[in-house]
């Protein structure tokens, strides 16, 4: 609706060309700056200046003009005679006419047929995080997102509608600005410059995009300028980090009754000898302890970490060019000592009308992030022992040094045994140089031509450079460059250059027929190409430490490396889509992409889609319904694919190593070559189907809308890095020979639900919920050469590392967690007491240990055969969880706004490894510290079920006591606000002013007992939630300012 104030001024003669004036305002009667002024039918219009006033040329008295403004309702005012009109726009009452972002162009909430979530920015705007990734959880339905631990810098693992590959990268891709990537590379965009996040989800909204949609698609579209006064705007914080959990270790007392239990002459000479001497006994010697002071070195890793961040933008322009500059600087400490993030970013984009039929425009990002300092968990290629790994050190760190021992300026605990690599955490940190800078510029332009008022074309051009620098560096004082360590004083310089061009030619016809029948029509064709490189220098045994990596080239070792490799991807596309009345809509598109990553005879492939979707409300039996504001049903299916392997995996390669070749007739050995990968000519797409069946319904005047859809995914010819037979005889230079086969077949299927509710809407006082809940099954159909399951092993210490940890069995989800079912302890009466000895009953199961005692660990012989083994071994945990959501209430007051977000996980399971080596000491290293909860193991006056006596655990086997519920509630975000009044504001001269607190990751509700339940530190679809060492998840409160002049 619009009301309208109309002066005739004249009376034009029809077929006449005249002039219009007027004024656009909302209902309170200020101006609309940059209000759309259109003539219907036609390309011409003009935008109303910063006071809402316009001036069009009508070509006759006829003429129907269309007013829009962002968040007002979109009217039609026919001319008449009046030169003068005065427009009132109201404020829409639904979000009908929203704009949603899809592949290669725009609709409305009214119009999307595809099952597409959109992020509200507003919300996600309010959580002080560096990237956008770390705020998306829990706001779409569908949507997941895997975090690997707390590390500074570290980006999320969002996955859509489950895992739709096994051994291959599950995550979307990402469409910035049109612009396609497999990697976001979401540290270089500043959250606040993205003006909306959507989520392309079924097939209908992915299968445009062909080749690279299976995993769904991400849209993020920047913020650009609008018609109107230059609006400068500025928008900063500073507050700080804290680990919200630290873990219970054993104090003095309990560390040294616990040292005596395992060795006791050992914990004699440390702890005893000072007291026993002076004719205490060994127990009374203990008691001395629980007086000692307890060194705590959780308390001495972790700091308070400050944090602040500043923004500064300024955007305007008038009715032909539009441009917007901004600039973000971001400084985050890290939790532990000399590890943090920092960013510095700028972005800038112009739009420029050339006339009546041309616009061009550009957009321009250039960010540097520096990331640096001590990684709590390395990768799993990195170590073979557990010790390496700086949480190890810091929880197993003895609280009480021994007699004359100064153990905190020791950088060696001289009480470790061989074998454990421990040392002292904070030395090392200090010590360690680990850097990684990232340099990136995205820059990207486009030309879109009116050919005719319904033809239009675009065509956009972009690059994407990106260089990443490592620079590491290992003293004397490092856990990984000591004297211990083979590799000695050590250090690299990597640098990895990834630069990317991408090209896509559009062109969409769009009209509406007889007033009923609308029609929209887009085709075009893409061009895509990557250059990757890797070059370094590797050096050991530096001889002058001092110099750092300016001493490499020094080193008595130096490993240099190189490689280079592109991939190209051609692709044409197309959609029709149509609607007769906005009431019945059917929509088909199609992808034929090419990728160099596939031999010529399988190099295309072919991607349709089809969907269908029907508006209830404007059938009779709803359209007079009052309460019923819309309701839409959606049905859809198609293709999409992904090749995301290797650039050339259908070709062998050839490898020349530095070390090793070959020796001729008994001679000296010379260098040769050895394949190290081996082609599949075979290899070809892997295609995802999906079935999508949705519903939108909107009551009461719209204060509550409900979104329901039910899907189902199968992903089939799965792209699997296979290991190769034994019987073949081929191996690489890693010792085992693997290919990528297309093998396998993977369904996902789930319901997603979304429900919003304005629940108190009065002048003063607003709240509003949002509640959404995914649920996913993730079920293997098929698997390669008759195989009935995929067994992964978890490397985080070499002994655990012979034994499956995980399995993916066919016919349920891929990811369980594997192991023996834990039985508890052996009690006493398990045992026949011989001749002063304990000898297990004939018809007690053995735990596969030698010289089974009392207060051992025990399992459950499922095969019967009175022995435990692999035989034993079945699932003891769930990987994936049941449902995920999230549930976010604002409220706003006068000129206050309160907005809180909760995030939960249900149904998952967590391997936490950290208890086999610090809740029973399963490697039995001596001068180790453990967790407070062993204090409650076994002893003969203490016969407990739940904890093993001292030693009671000698084999690395993975097993159910070790597997913990990884459900959990999350305050996820609170963020509370103060919008200075307009009086306020006009004597400061300012447009808007807003004070604001605001937390992130405030308090979480979960009965795991390691510090974060949402980690995955060896993170992949066959492996999920694993935690070792994990870096912790920051607590962040900050304080800031918003405003604008």
């Amino acid at each position: 609706m619009c009301s309208i104030s109309a002066v005739n001024a004249q009376t034009p003669r029809t077929g006449t060309p005249f002039t219009v004036t007027g004024e656009v305002k909302d209902a309170q009667q200020n101006p609309l700056p940059g209000a759309n002024v259109k003539i219907k039918g036609s390309p011409s219009g003009t935008v109303a200046d910063v006071n809402g006033n316009f001036s069009i040329t009508v070509p006759n008295d006829q003429t129907i003009l269309v007013f829009s403004y962002l968040g007002m309702k979109m009217r039609e005012v026919n001319v008449g005679a009046n030169t003068v009109l005065d427009v009132t726009l109201l404020e829409t009452d639904n979000s009908l006419d929203q704009v949603v972002v899809i592949g290669y162009g725009t609709t409305t909430v009214r119009d999307l047929t595809g099952a597409v979530g959109q992020v509200n920015m507003a919300d996600l705007e309010k959580a002080p995080v560096k990237s956008f990734d770390e705020a998306l959880a829990g706001r779409v339905a569908g949507l997941t997102i895997g975090t690997r631990d707390g590390q500074p810098g570290a980006n999320t693992t969002p996955i859509i509608r489950g895992a739709g590959t096994l051994t291959q990268d599950p995550s979307p891709l990402y469409v910035i600005d049109g612009f396609p990537m497999e990697d976001a590379n979401s540290n270089s965009i500043n959250p606040s410059d993205i003006e909306s996040i959507e989520v392309l989800k079924d097939a209908s909204a992915t299968a445009i995009y062909g080749s690279r949609g299976a995993n769904g698609v991400i849209m993020i579209t920047t913020k650009r300028g609008k018609a109107g006064d230059p609006v400068i705007n500025y928008n900063g914080y500073l507050g700080l980090s804290d680990n919200p959990k630290n873990l219970e270790l054993m104090k003095a007392y309990e560390f040294v009754k616990y040292q005596y239990e395992l060795d006791p002459e050992y914990a004699q000479n440390a702890y005893l000898n000072k007291f026993t001497k002076e004719g205490s006994t060994v127990e009374e010697a203990i008691e001395k302890y629980r007086d000692e002071p307890s060194i705590d070195m959780q308390g001495l890793i972790y700091q308070a970490a400050p944090m602040h961040n500043h923004e500064l933008s300024i955007r305007g322009g008038n009715a032909n060019t539009t441009y917007s500059l901004s600039g973000n600087i971001l400084d985050q400490t890290g939790l532990i000592i000399n590890s943090g993030f920092k960013r510095y970013q700028g972005r800038f984009s112009l739009d420029q009308k050339l006339g009546k039929r041309v616009k061009i425009g550009t957009n321009l990002n250039y960010a540097v992030n520096n990331t640096f300092g001590a990684v709590a968990s390395e990768t799993q290629y990195k170590f073979t022992y557990s010790s390496l790994a700086l949480m190890y050190s810091v929880w197993g760190f003895r609280p009480v040094a021994a007699n004359n021992e100064l153990l905190l300026d020791e950088f060696f605990d001289p009480d470790v045994a061989g074998g454990d690599y421990r040392v002292n955490p904070i030395i090392s940190a200090e010590n360690e140089l680990r850097e990684t800078n990232v340099t990136t510029l995205n820059a990207n332009a486009y030309a879109e031509f009116i050919i005719t008022p319904a033809l239009t074309f675009r065509t956009s051009g972009g690059v994407n450079n990106t260089m990443v620098n490592r620079n590491n560096f290992f003293n004397s004082l490092t856990a990984n460059g000591n004297y211990r360590r083979v590799e000695g004083v050590n250090g690299s310089i990597i640098h990895n250059p990834i630069n990317t061009w991408s090209n896509s030619n559009i062109l969409t016809f769009k009209k509406t027929l007889n007033g009923f029948h609308n029609l929209n029509v887009m085709g075009g064709f893409t061009l895509q190409e990557q250059h990757n490189g890797y070059y370094g220098l590797e050096a050991q045994q530096v001889l002058n430490e001092n110099l750092g990596l300016d001493g490499l080239d020094e080193a008595e070792t130096q490993i240099n490396f190189s490689n280079r490799s592109k991939w190209t991807m051609a692709s044409v596309l197309g959609r029709v889509a149509y609607n007769y009345k906005s009431k019945y809509y059917a929509t088909v598109s199609f992808r034929y992409d090419g990728s160099s990553k596939f031999s010529p005879d399988n190099r295309w492939g072919f991607f349709p889609s089809a969907d269908a979707s029907w508006r209830m409300k404007e059938e009779r039996f709803l359209k007079d319904v009052d309460f019923v504001n819309e309701a839409k049903l959606r049905v859809s299916h198609g293709a999409s694919g992904n090749n995301r392997v290797s650039d050339f995996p259908y070709m062998s390669q050839l490898t020349v190593p530095r070390f090793g070749g070959y020796s001729f007739n008994n001679g000296i050995p010379t260098r040769g070559s050895v394949l190290s990968s081996y082609g599949n000519p075979n290899l070809k797409w892997e295609t995802t189907v999906q079935t999508n069946i949705g519903y939108d319904l909107s009551l009461f005047r719209n204060r509550l809308s409900i979104t329901a859809d039910v899907y189902r995914k199968t992903t089939s010819d799965l792209l699997i890095e296979a290991n190769l037979p034994y019987s073949t005889g081929l191996y690489n230079i890693n010792n085992r020979a693997t290919a990528f086969k297309n093998i396998g077949k993977l369904r996902n299927q789930g319901l997603e639900f979304t429900l919003n509710t304005i629940n108190i809407e009065k002048p003063n006082f607003k709240w509003s919920t949002n509640f959404n809940i995914s649920f996913n099954q993730n079920k293997i159909m098929e698997l390669y050469e008759d195989i009935s399951s995929i067994t992964s092993q978890v490397a985080f210490d070499s002994d655990f590392s012979s034994v499956p940890s995980y399995i993916s069995p066919l016919h349920q989800s891929a990811g369980q967690m594997y192991g023996l079912v834990w039985d508890g302890v052996y009690q006493y009466n398990d045992f026949d007491l011989v001749a002063g000895s304990y000898i297990l009953k004939s018809h007690i199961t053995t735990n596969g240990q030698q010289n089974v005692q009392p207060g051992d660990i025990k399992y459950k012989d499922l095969n019967g055969d009175l022995k435990i083994d692999l035989f034993d071994f079945t699932v003891v945990g769930r990987g994936v969880p049941i449902h995920v959501g999230g549930f976010t209430n604002n409220f706003s007051y006068k000129g206050f706004d309160l907005n809180i977000l909760f995030q939960w996980s249900y149904g998952n399971d967590i391997v936490n490894a950290n208890r086999l080596l610090f809740e029973g000491n399963a490697k039995r290293m001596r001068a180790l510290n453990q967790y407070a909860s062993y204090e409650d193991r076994w002893t003969p006056e203490n016969q407990s079920n739940e904890f093993f006596r001292t030693g009671g655990q000698r084999d690395a086997y993975f097993s159910s006591r070790v597997i913990e519920d990884g459900s959990f509630l999350r305050l996820k975000t609170v963020a509370l606000g103060y919008n200075f009044e307009e009086s306020f504001l006009k004597r400061a001269r300012l447009k808007t002013l807003r004070a604001y607190v605001s937390a992130q990751n405030l308090y979480t509700w979960s009965s795991y007992s390691g510090s974060n339940p949402d980690v995955s530190t060896r993170h992949s679809v066959l492996t999920p939630g694993f935690d070792f060492a994990s870096y912790p998840l920051a607590r962040t409160i900050v304080f800031g300012i918003n405003t604008s002049l």
